[in-house]
């Protein structure tokens, strides 16, 4: 959007439950001009205002093809959140944005693609997912790694299956607290790495979820091949402005915000896992 400032009404078209605390927000902005104009790129965040309440930037998990209606998975954890999840399909909320830099997927053209994501923090690559299905033939093979703590944090279940079944495409989910349903590995997401074939010099890697996974799982990439140039990164902070003049989201000298969330790793491999930076 051309103003960044400007806070958008947007309708409660559907609330989809993923898990406990966890819901799936599909909402369509209410002017049809601001509708027509709004593009954003997969990994991308809005802020999604509560009015009254405050806001909370939010990744958008929907398919940047069909920009008609946002989707935002959100777990109530806070003042924002618990709002949010009062809300019910006909109220409206706010939103500001597109902001940050998404998923580098035109330079994922014609190369194998390696996902791996823990807990929640699939949801930022979601509509990268859904890009690159949809363009099927302009990539290489899709391996898809997957890591929650316990089966109940397993979202998008559905999706999973689905893409499950797509041509030259491996989907691999590990929990480390599993119950007597989970029929996956047991263990961490890094495990899965020795379970897939990676060649390296034809690979990208796409990497978002808890940083000690990041921190944990790239050497693991690394030693198999894949360059720190070819990793790539989602990254959370505090953010409140969207625009890189609070400071709150700060890393060295990036603002993830508006220099993020995605990072190639190289640039902020010296930040990771340090605070006050």
């Amino acid at each position: 959007m051309a103003n960044p400032y400007v806070i958008h009404p947007a309708t409660i078209v559907e609330k989809i439950r993923e898990a406990e605390d966890i819901n799936t927000y599909r909402v369509r902005l209410v002017d049809e001009q601001a509708r027509q104009c709004f593009r954003f790129a997969a990994g991308q965040f809005n802020m999604v205002y509560v009015f009254g309440v405050g806001e909370v930037a939010i990744s958008i998990v929907s398919d940047p093809d069909e920009p008609e209606f946002l989707d935002h998975t959100i777990r109530t954890v806070g003042r924002v959140t618990k709002a949010i999840a009062d809300l019910k399909p006909g109220d409206v909320l706010g939103i500001r944005g597109p902001f940050g830099q998404g998923w580098p997927l035109e330079e994922a053209c014609g190369r194998n693609v390696v996902i791996v994501t823990g807990g929640l923090g699939c949801a930022p690559v979601v509509g990268a997912i859904e890009y690159i299905f949809k363009r099927r033939e302009q990539y290489g093979s899709i391996k898809i790694l997957h890591g929650v703590k316990t089966p109940h944090d397993l979202l998008y279940r559905e999706r999973f299956d689905q893409w499950r079944r797509a041509s030259d495409t491996e989907v691999l989910l590990a929990s480390d607290h599993p119950d007597k349903t989970w029929r996956y590995h047991i263990g961490v997401v890094t495990e899965l790495f020795e379970e897939v074939a990676i060649d390296s010099m034809k690979s990208i890697a796409l990497m978002c979820g808890p940083e000690i996974m990041m921190r944990l799982g790239v050497p693991i990439l690394m030693r198999r091949g894949i360059p720190a140039t070819a990793i790539y990164v989602s990254l959370e902070r505090h953010m409140e402005c969207g625009i890189g003049l609070c400071g709150h989201c700060q890393m060295g000298p990036y603002f993830l915000c508006k220099d993020g969330p995605v990072m190639r790793y190289d640039r902020v491999a010296h930040w990771l896992g340090q605070t006050g930076v």
